[in-house]
């Protein structure tokens, strides 16, 4: 199907999360991104997990659907070669790699006014931070964990890398946008570190110090402000459970038989369940009526049971669970992959439908597999010239 960036190449200078899921999107979006790597790879081209080949799950997962070239980006001659793949391809570029003087928006946009540059940034001043780093630095895991819990845990999502690829190409899509309306180019930079930041101020996390003095407290797997709670059956199967409305936790209640129950211990404790503060401030004695229930009951009595109200639940999943559940067999966002190194698997498509069909990457591309075609294609290169740079190391290919 037509997509709306069909038309244009990204130049991608880059490694880990962050850079690489921008490049992967615009991709599903129609571009064509070239990754650009040093000979050999970059820090990430083997990192965990690892297919029994020795080829990266990781890798591969970020970069489907790319071009791959690499290149000695030491040399003189292989920035050049970069600069050029930019400036007479479309003028965009995005780049976790800081301090590249040969690479920057000062250097590139005096080779073509109209460039689109994007640089990540750990902080926004320029120093080094990565999502493990800013996590910890914008108190989420302080507030992560069991209620009593002392120290710091930290969650295993790279949440800030994943905001900050989105970001990013966001930040490519709107710069286009402008350019084909004025013909101005963009100099976009993003920190991991804002994106923490903007993301904690954006759900009151910041706030809530600020205006009301009050730090937002540790409380393990219920939710804050609302009542849910994680529960376990009685064959030891786990679930999550949320009530938001009234409506919900009327069914709960229902579907529990702890209406009797509730009754007495609102009167005791003067208070009304019907409201989200109440539910939230009696969560503990509230679990402790609904926990029978989950004990007295096998994991598909609970579901069964559930299914049948308004009450928001799910099982608790292991990723080998996920895989297997027909919500990835069945998904058509989810389609049959054949990678190099891995074999087949079901891999995933953009989660956004467009006109009802999930754009998809394919296969990621074996490291510089593609420096030739890109080189002589793009940029004119004759075999001798192929043949000087490889000898010269300038290339891998």
């Amino acid at each position: 199907m037509n997509m709306p960036l069909d038309d244009i190449t990204v130049v991608e200078v880059s490694s880990f999360v962050a850079a690489p899921l921008c490049g992967m999107t615009l991709n599903q979006l129609g571009a064509q991104v070239i990754r650009v790597d040093p000979i050999g790879g970059a820090s990430d081209v083997n990192r965990w997990p690892l297919a029994a080949s020795g080829t990266s799950i990781y890798w591969t997962g970020l970069n489907r659907g790319k071009r791959s070239v690499t290149i000695d980006l030491r040399s003189p001659d292989g920035q050049e070669l970069v600069q050029r793949l930019i400036v007479e391809g479309d003028g965009v570029v995005v780049t976790n790699a800081a301090g590249l003087s040969w690479l920057s928006y000062e250097r590139l946009t005096a080779l073509r006014s109209d460039i689109i540059h994007v640089q990540l940034l750990g902080r926004g001043d320029g120093s080094t931070a990565v999502d493990y780093t800013v996590n910890a630095a914008t108190g989420y895991p302080l507030v992560t964990g069991p209620a009593e819990h002392g120290g710091p845990i930290n969650h295993v999502l790279p949440a800030w890398d994943v905001c900050c690829g989105l970001y990013a190409a966001l930040g490519v899509t709107a710069a286009l946008r402008r350019r084909d309306h004025s013909g101005e180019g963009a100099k976009i930079t993003l920190a991991l570190e804002d994106v923490a930041l903007a993301t904690a101020g954006n759900l009151g996390l910041l706030t809530e110090p600020q205006v009301n003095g009050t730090q937002r407290p540790r409380v393990g797997n219920a939710i804050y402000g609302q009542y849910g709670q994680d529960f376990t059956s009685r064959d030891g199967a786990a679930f999550m459970v949320v009530t938001l409305t009234k409506r919900h936790f009327r069914d709960l209640v229902e579907v529990t038989g702890t209406g009797a129950a509730m009754s007495a211990l609102a009167e005791a404790l003067g208070a009304d369940f019907s409201t989200e503060g109440d539910r939230y401030r009696y969560r503990d004695v509230l679990s402790g009526l609904f926990a029978t229930w989950f004990s007295e009951h096998i994991a598909d009595e609970i579901t069964a049971a559930l299914s049948a109200t308004t009450v928001l639940f799910e099982r608790y999943r292991s990723f080998a669970q996920v895989a297997e559940d027909q919500r990835v067999t069945s998904n058509p966002l989810f389609s049959r992959l054949h990678q190099d190194g891995l074999g087949d698997y079901l891999a995933p498509g953009m989660p956004m439908a467009v006109d009802g069909t999930h754009p998809a990457s394919g296969p990621a591309p074996a490291l510089g597999v593609d420096t030739v075609d890109v080189l002589t294609g793009r940029l004119g290169l004759s075999t001798a010239d192929i043949e000087r740079l490889a000898t010269a190391k300038t290339i891998a290919c």
